[in-house]
């Protein structure tokens, strides 16, 4: 089993926002085309978010650090 490396997961969150910022349109309407766009928006929010962490794995914790004060990081 290879040992699990907190960068790694944050890299792939950073990886799945962009996705989520790429990803097209599917051909919806109406109502149905506002829940995609309203969870997409989340999606990419929660996905950025955690590829923003600071990761460290002390002891078996896994502790993400994520500023979300305003300004410059």
């Amino acid at each position: 089993m290879t040992s699990f490396d907190p960068q790694e997961m944050v890299l792939r969150f950073r990886e799945r926002a962009e996705a989520v910022r790429r990803r097209g349109l599917p051909p919806i309407e109406g109502p149905e085309r506002q829940r995609f766009l309203d969870a997409a928006r989340i999606d990419f929010q929660d996905f950025a978010m955690l590829g923003d962490a600071t990761a460290t794995l002390e002891d078996g914790i896994l502790r993400l650090e994520i500023d979300l004060r305003a300004g410059d990081s």
